[in-house]
């Protein structure tokens, strides 16, 4: 399912978030001929680095942009269905590599959220199961990843009942046509050191939100 053009996104809601944005968007306009690897802030890779979390700044670098697409793939998705959050971090701790925070709203979509960080990985280098057999293997293998698959397993009943390959191709469905707006995301958490708020992630994603209410359905690292 290709999701409906959006209205335009929301501008942030305050002069603090509007600095916010405008300094992500220059620092993207200045970097916007660099790799995803080239444009990664000093802070993300000393606070990997530092914490034990890599063992050099190389990987800290890589580690950095697979949790920033990760990110960017809960957040987008959290958006195409109307729901909505507080920030998303790419810092690194104990629990998780990043995390979108506070996601509410999303109802029977939810588990679209759920899937996304793991579908904006492979949307990243285009590795995407690529037949039924690999996508079952791999759905079999899925566990963990701080609550995603897990939640992932549990939303799926209202659509698909316990059929977890047709739920994720729904998302891939989902999800490709916003490739774009999962990389600008993702490239705004690499060159931004601190956690972007809702507004400033909904404006530079370019993917509105509906009127996704209703509870809280805690964070996606």
């Amino acid at each position: 399912m290709t999701p409906a053009s959006p209205p335009s996104p929301p501008s942030p809601a305050s002069p603090a978030r509007q600095r916010i944005l405008d300094a992500v968007a220059a620092e993207l306009r200045r970097l916007a001929r660099y790799d995803d690897e080239s444009i990664v802030h000093d802070a993300w890779i000393r606070q990997r680095y530092d914490g034990g979390f890599a063992a050099s700044y190389a990987p800290a670098r890589s580690a950095a942009v697979r949790t920033a697409w990760h990110e960017a793939g809960h957040a987008v998705a959290a958006l195409a269905v109307g729901a909505r959050f507080s920030s998303a971090s790419i810092r690194a701790g104990a629990a998780s590599s990043g995390r979108v925070h506070s996601i509410r709203g999303g109802g029977e979509l939810g588990f679209a959220i759920d899937a996304a960080g793991q579908i904006a990985e492979r949307l990243r280098d285009w590795t995407l199961p690529a037949t039924e057999e690999d996508l079952r293997a791999w759905l079999a293998s899925w566990r963990g990843d701080g609550g995603d698959a897990r939640r992932f397993r549990a939303g799926i009943g209202a659509r698909f009942g316990t059929d977890e390959a047709a739920a994720w191709r729904y998302g891939v469905r989902l999800l490709t046509p916003l490739r774009p707006q999962i990389r600008e995301l993702a490239r705004a958490l690499l060159v931004y050191p601190r956690q972007l708020p809702y507004e400033v992630a909904a404006a530079v994603a370019g993917v509105s939100s509906g009127a996704g209410g209703g509870a809280m359905r805690g964070g996606h690292p």
